[in-house]
């Protein structure tokens, strides 16, 4: 067990011994710190020229030392003690500043980023020994904008402030705090952050559409976050200043996890769970795990699982906690060098499998379309937005029963349904897997066969939910994942659903616009001019198929 913290080097033995002896002293919970052990760290400090710091539970017990340089320290990922929801840490810090300071920013920012029962800071006089204690802790309520506060510097007789019992005091307040988010604690709650050089209403678009993805994933949203930067933090994506106040709202809020708009890249999710201790994941691993909550059938529990690992495998080089919350777990340490190897190997090990089984599901669906195609029924495909409506009209125009919510991605395995028209044409009508802005591409590669059925339809029947504010992008989003599947020359017929929830002079304007037919899937008298329309669009293509004779 490693027993000394930061670096070590050039340190005489004697010294490293005095600071591994550390571990055996214990604070009684009233003191900050025992003005012996404050003599001791000084002195050593003084000696060494380096700051000294001591990470302390709640028992009194030292659980961590660590040695800086003469400007700061660094305080080690601490896994085992991972606060809970709106709680603090367990434990408190108190190091030795070489310069006569109080507490630096960097100091009140791990406060806060970390959730640390206390910060605290010794200044030493000339001789080495402690001259003031400088401590600061984190308050429920923000006072005068700052979300910490700091107490009056302490004289070495003054170390015993009944510590416990204001930790005890602050953790009661917080519980009280945020008690009316609490409601179902079997819940994931998230602050929702957006960091973007987007204008301002195609950001607050994007937003609102993650609250609907996270809802939809079953967590509860507490709060959302826009910031508009000319240019985004390659470190951070958000500022570290406001990483702080997110975190601390998190805590008041009890928030378990932080969701960015924005895909992050390995570098960026390691920076920011270096620095606070929350599970953090971006709008691709909110997607993916939306498509593994939904899957039912093998072939699309192949298909999410590929697209995960692929996700996956550029950030297994992270080796902290970054990847034990990736991965879903949100206590424990990130695997080490070795079982990091063997961790890489697995996954691609996993993703050649997948990727076998899955060609296999492609060789069985082009089976399945040359038998179709032996038949000769003409195949209308159902293509759109997510949660726009397509599994109501295929349920209403077969009289079937696909499973059907309004909520993102209700429907993920496709369904085929056989449907006759009044002139006793007869086709295959299928619905698809919906589409989103940014679709992840592994997810796009992974779901490739099932969208290549889109490749043997006839007709495409395009659902548009009228009655979104934002249905102008959504067939932007749906029209470009078209063309860049090669399926942009297949006739579509623009179907404008929801038209129940619409004003009749607006769907007047919006069909001669959009060129589209309005209807209700949940009213099958408005279907008739659809299906007139599908008739002839089927029996076009058929008499373009029959041979002619000269």
């Amino acid at each position: 067990m490693k027993r000394l913290f930061g670096n070590s080097r050039g340190l005489k033995a004697n010294q490293i011994r005095r600071l591994e002896n550390l571990y055996r002293r214990r604070i009684p919970p009233e003191f900050l710190i025992t003005l012996e052990l404050a003599r001791t760290i000084s002195r050593l400090s003084h000696e060494i020229r380096r700051q000294i710091g001591l990470l302390i539970n709640r028992a009194g017990k030292i659980a961590y030392v660590i040695v800086g340089d003469h400007r700061r320290i660094v305080i080690p990922q601490t896994s085992e003690y991972r606060a809970a929801p709106g709680r603090l840490k367990g434990l408190k810090c108190v190091h030795t500043h070489i310069k006569d300071e109080s507490l630096t920013e960097d100091d009140l920012t791990d406060l806060a980023l970390l959730r640390l029962d206390i910060m605290a800071a010794i200044t030493m006089t000339n001789d080495g020994q402690p001259h003031q204690v400088h401590a600061s802790h984190i308050l429920p309520k923000s006072l005068d904008g700052k979300p910490y506060q700091t107490l009056p510097p302490l004289n070495p007789g003054q170390l015993r402030i009944g510590c416990l019992k204001l930790i005890q005091a602050l953790e009661t307040e917080l519980a009280q705090g945020r008690t009316l988010y609490n409601a179902n604690t079997k819940k994931e709650r998230a602050l929702l952050i957006s960091v973007t050089t987007a204008p301002k209403h195609i950001a607050i678009d994007s937003l609102a559409e993650l609250k609907e993805l996270s809802m939809s994933s079953g967590i509860d949203v507490i709060n959302t976050v826009l910031q508009q930067r000319k240019k985004a933090d390659s470190r951070f994506l958000i500022g570290l200043g406001k990483l702080k106040d997110l975190t601390i709202q998190a805590l008041m809020k009890g928030a378990t996890l932080i969701i960015f708009d924005q895909e992050l890249n390995p570098s960026q999710i390691r920076s920011i769970t270096d620095q606070i201790d929350l599970k953090v994941i971006d709008r691709t691993q909110l997607i993916l795990d939306i498509f593994a909550q939904r899957a039912q059938t093998r072939e699309g529990k192949l298909q999410v699982e590929l697209a995960q690992m692929k996700y996956l495998l550029p950030r297994l080089v992270l080796k902290n906690t970054a990847m034990s919350r990736l991965t879903g777990g949100i206590g424990g340490r990130g695997p080490g060098e070795t079982k990091l190897e063997i961790n890489r190997r697995r996954v691609r090990d996993r993703i050649r499998r997948l990727e076998k089984d899955l060609s296999l599901v492609q060789k069985q669906r082009r089976q399945q379309r040359e038998k179709r195609s032996k038949r000769g029924l003409p195949v209308i495909s159902i293509v759109g937005y997510t949660n726009a409506g397509k599994s109501s009209l295929l349920n209403i125009l077969t009289k079937s029963n696909v499973f059907v919510e309004s909520r993102l991605f209700a429907t993920l395995d496709p369904s085929s349904r056989r449907l006759k028209f009044p002139k006793d044409i007869e086709v295959i009508i299928t619905d698809t897997v919906g589409f989103i802005k940014n679709l992840p591409k592994d997810l796009i590669a992974a779901f490739r066969a099932t969208l290549e059925e889109l490749e043997s339809a006839d007709i495409l029947l395009h659902v548009i939910d009228i009655s979104n504010p934002r249905f102008e992008e959504q067939i932007e989003s749906v029209e470009k994942i078209l063309t860049d599947l090669n399926l942009h020359n297949i006739p579509t017929i623009r179907v404008l659903n929801k038209q129940d929830l619409i004003q009749k002079e607006t769907i007047i304007k919006l069909s001669k616009s959009l060129n589209g037919t309005a209807v209700s899937a949940l009213a099958s008298s408005s279907l008739a001019p659809l299906i007139e329309k599908m008739e002839s669009g089927i029996q076009h293509i058929m008499k373009d198929r029959l041979p002619r004779h000269t």
